[in-house]
Protein backbone atom coordinates (compact mmCIF):
# COMPACT_ATOMS: atom_id res chain seq x y z
CA UNK A 1 0.00 0.00 0.00
CA UNK A 2 1.58 3.25 -1.11
CA UNK A 3 1.84 6.46 0.88
CA UNK A 4 0.30 4.87 3.95
CA UNK A 5 -3.27 5.69 2.86
CA UNK A 6 -5.69 3.11 4.21
CA UNK A 7 -8.01 1.07 2.00
CA UNK A 8 -10.56 0.79 4.83
CA UNK A 9 -13.98 1.87 3.49
CA UNK A 10 -14.40 4.81 5.88
CA UNK A 11 -10.81 5.96 5.39
CA UNK A 12 -11.16 5.86 1.60
CA UNK A 13 -14.38 7.90 1.79
CA UNK A 14 -12.73 10.44 4.11
CA UNK A 15 -9.69 10.85 1.85
CA UNK A 16 -11.72 11.04 -1.37
CA UNK A 17 -14.00 13.63 0.25
CA UNK A 18 -10.91 15.71 1.12
CA UNK A 19 -9.72 15.43 -2.48
CA UNK A 20 -13.12 16.44 -3.90
CA UNK A 21 -13.31 19.43 -1.55
CA UNK A 22 -9.80 20.49 -2.58
CA UNK A 23 -10.30 20.02 -6.35
CA UNK A 24 -13.66 21.80 -6.37
CA UNK A 25 -12.72 24.31 -3.65
CA UNK A 26 -15.96 23.52 -1.80
CA UNK A 27 -15.84 22.34 1.82
CA UNK A 28 -19.57 21.58 1.80
CA UNK A 29 -19.31 18.60 -0.58
CA UNK A 30 -20.70 15.42 0.96
CA UNK A 31 -20.15 12.39 -1.25
CA UNK A 32 -22.89 9.84 -1.94
CA UNK A 33 -22.47 6.58 -3.85
CA UNK A 34 -24.96 7.69 -6.53
CA UNK A 35 -23.39 11.15 -6.99
CA UNK A 36 -22.29 12.01 -10.54
CA UNK A 37 -20.61 14.97 -12.24
CA UNK A 38 -24.05 16.56 -12.74
CA UNK A 39 -24.39 16.83 -8.95
CA UNK A 40 -21.20 18.86 -8.41
CA UNK A 41 -20.93 22.41 -9.78
CA UNK A 42 -17.75 22.78 -11.82
CA UNK A 43 -17.23 19.04 -12.39
CA UNK A 44 -16.24 19.27 -16.03
CA UNK A 45 -13.67 17.29 -18.01
CA UNK A 46 -10.73 19.36 -16.74
CA UNK A 47 -11.86 19.01 -13.13
CA UNK A 48 -12.26 15.27 -13.71
CA UNK A 49 -8.63 15.01 -14.85
CA UNK A 50 -7.47 16.94 -11.75
CA UNK A 51 -9.65 14.73 -9.57
CA UNK A 52 -8.27 11.48 -11.01
CA UNK A 53 -4.67 12.71 -10.80
CA UNK A 54 -5.15 13.71 -7.15
CA UNK A 55 -6.64 10.32 -6.32
CA UNK A 56 -3.86 8.48 -8.15
CA UNK A 57 -1.21 10.52 -6.32
CA UNK A 58 -2.85 9.91 -2.93
CA UNK A 59 -2.80 6.13 -3.34
CA UNK A 60 0.22 5.78 -5.63
CA UNK A 61 -1.36 3.99 -8.58
CA UNK A 62 -2.71 4.90 -12.02
CA UNK A 63 -6.14 4.12 -13.40
CA UNK A 64 -6.31 3.03 -17.02
CA UNK A 65 -8.48 5.06 -19.38
CA UNK A 66 -10.80 2.04 -19.56
CA UNK A 67 -11.19 1.98 -15.77
CA UNK A 68 -11.95 5.71 -15.71
CA UNK A 69 -14.47 5.43 -18.55
CA UNK A 70 -16.34 2.66 -16.69
CA UNK A 71 -16.89 4.78 -13.56
CA UNK A 72 -20.56 5.78 -13.49
CA UNK A 73 -20.71 7.48 -10.09
CA UNK A 74 -18.83 8.13 -6.83
CA UNK A 75 -19.70 4.65 -5.54
CA UNK A 76 -17.94 3.07 -8.53
CA UNK A 77 -14.95 5.31 -7.90
CA UNK A 78 -14.72 4.28 -4.23
CA UNK A 79 -14.89 0.59 -5.16
CA UNK A 80 -12.23 1.06 -7.85
CA UNK A 81 -9.89 2.77 -5.37
CA UNK A 82 -10.31 0.01 -2.78
CA UNK A 83 -9.77 -2.68 -5.41
CA UNK A 84 -6.64 -1.04 -6.80
CA UNK A 85 -5.11 0.00 -3.50
CA UNK A 86 -5.58 -3.24 -1.58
Amino acid sequence: MSHGVSTDEAAVLTKVTEIFRDVFDDDSIVLRDNMTARDVPGWDSLANVRLMLSIEQAWGFQFSLTEISELRNVGDLLIAIRNRAS
